[in-house]
């Protein structure tokens, strides 16, 4: 094989190969030794029939399989003997009119990773913000609990639905006046001012009562999972059966018994172990985004665009998603827009991050076992149906990319706490509130400083808009841990049946019900 490097510039590297027919032939003849004991063919005892008929019966195909190991084999002695460590995969190019019996000419083109001088992980100081799980936050906790299972009684025949208030009705859906699968249901309970309905259907519920007699129009949404509805004007004939309304949930031993508990102590208890694990959850949380922001500030280095480029996907991605949710979805999305240049920093950011942890945890022995990958990818193959599962499992074994995908947020919260182990921690108590509004001021400003990524002349965030006007996608995206290693937000880069399969049966709230409505969000 011979090797010329064409392109040596920045990150970015790209080589032709020269692939021998005498090496390719060299290939089909060891396919040849491999599959002519199983070649079956009439006038020869089985395993006896002659290498040149096995070529002749099989040639095309043998040619084709051998030239593809041949271009594997030369992409990987080329990453070794040219010590490459490539961000992505190298995209390998056979040169047009190649012909069978000839040299094969390949362009292989990659961006490699940076050389990231040793990390300094001496020095980091860090503020614990702690808060005590007390009565108060665990009664809190409990109210939100019995919040989230009210139960509905009637009320008086004359009474007019109310936001919070729950319906019972029968309905048939119609576009353009033909009815459609999914759009008729009876006895279907709707609370009011819950969002289970699309947009505008709930609200043309307040005010009828029992007996009342409606037509509901709305139209469905643009992303609407069916095809034929997507922004469709639709009408439902509505029913109302029944009206009810919230009944008080008085939190003592009989609703800690309805739940199949002792007592309300017994329920303390279990709610004090959930308030105590969220609260450390922000705890950590705000530990983590300082301690980045350490590591961001004293490290500076080129990073590989692709790798930038496909996490910026991602970030825009969802932010468009969430954009188009708002009431109004063109506005969200030109607002969304002003601030790219801002959510792009943040995947340099993320990418830059995410190298450097892996850097600090190569440097100093960080692993993640491999009874601990195992844990990981039973509990990944859990989302998908009983029957798909080992197919996922022998995906994650055999695609390396998808195990290390599925393997990065776990060694990435080695990495930190290994970091955490390292630096010099003071403890101060705070309230939730505090430590709920240290957080979000992080989110505000955690793009900042030197090595995020801005040009510094214009590092001002830009200046907060109205609420009402700014897309709620843009404060969720920068909430989540944005400045956390790309790597650990991915999922894998290849999809298998089973992921595509699993992808299409998600819960009926998501498609227009069967049996349901397809009002349905």
């Amino acid at each position: 094989m011979n090797t010329v490097e064409t392109l040596n510039e920045g990150l970015k590297r790209e080589y032709r190969l020269t692939i021998t027919a005498k090496d390719i032939d060299a290939r089909v003849d060891d396919e040849v030794k491999a599959i002519a004991p199983q070649v079956r063919m009439p006038g020869f005892r089985p395993g006896k029939v002659p290498p040149n008929l096995v070529r002749k019966m099989h040639g095309e195909a043998l040619a084709a399989d051998a030239l593809n190991k041949a271009i594997d084999a030369g992409v990987r002695d080329l990453m070794t003997e040219q010590k490459l460590r490539p961000a992505l995969q190298p995209a390998v190019t056979l040169a047009d009119g190649y012909e069978r019996g000839k040299d094969a000419e390949l362009t292989v083109a990659l961006e490699v990773l940076p050389d990231i001088a040793t990390p300094s992980i001496e020095g980091l100081t860090l503020e614990r913000l702690t808060v005590p799980a007390d009565d108060a936050a665990v009664m809190a906790k409990i109210e939100e609990f019995a919040a989230q299972m009210k139960r509905f009684e009637d009320a008086p025949k004359t009474k007019k639905a109310a936001s919070g208030d729950q319906v019972v009705i029968d309905f048939a859906g119609s576009v353009d006046g033909v009815a459609f699968d999914g759009g008729t249901g009876e006895d279907m309970a709707v609370e009011i001012g819950a969002g289970q309905l699309i947009p505008g259907f709930e609200d043309q519920l307040v005010g009828v009562k029992v007996g009342d007699e409606k037509t509901v129009k709305v139209s469905f949404p643009e992303d609407y999972p069916v095809e034929t509805l997507k922004g469709k004007a639709a009408e439902f004939a509505v029913t109302v059966k029944e009206v009810k309304v919230p009944a008080e949930t008085k939190i003592d031993d009989e609703f800690a018994k309805s739940l199949g508990l002792e007592s309300l102590d017994k329920l303390k208890e279990l709610m004090k172990d959930q308030v105590e694990q969220e609260l450390n959850g922000l705890t950590r949380t705000y530990m983590k985004r300082k301690l980045l922001d350490q590591l961001a500030a004293a490290h500076d280095f080129e990073v590989p665009p692709t790798m930038v480029e496909a996490e910026f996907g991602q970030i825009w991605q969802q932010l468009e998603h969430e954009a188009s949710h708002e009431e109004d979805p063109e506005a969200a999305k030109a607002e969304l827009e002003k601030d790219r240049d801002e959510y792009h920093a943040i995947a340099v950011r993320r990418v830059r991050l995410g190298l450097l942890l892996s850097e600090i945890g190569q440097a100093n022995g960080v692993q993640v076992s491999q009874q601990e990958m195992q844990r990981l990818v039973m509990q990944a193959a859990q989302q998908y149906r009983p029957e798909e599962r080992q197919r996922f499992v022998e995906y994650v074994q055999q695609d390396a990319l998808a195990a290390a995908q599925l393997r990065a947020p776990l060694y990435e919260d080695k990495v930190v706490d290994f970091l955490f182990d390292k630096a010099e921690i003071t403890d101060r108590e705070v309230t939730r509130e505090e430590i709920e509004a240290a957080i979000e001021a992080d989110d505000d400003g955690h793009v900042h400083g030197p090595g995020c990524g801005h040009d510094h002349d214009h590092d001002a965030k830009p200046a907060k808009k109205a609420a009402a006007k700014k897309p709620a996608a843009k404060k969720e995206a920068v909430k989540e841990e944005a400045a956390e290693a790309a790597p650990a937000k991915k999922a894998p880069a290849k999809k298998t049946a089973a992921k595509a399969d699993a992808e299409e049966k998600k819960p009926a709230a998501k498609k227009a019900p069967a049996k349901k409505t397809a009002a349905k969000k």
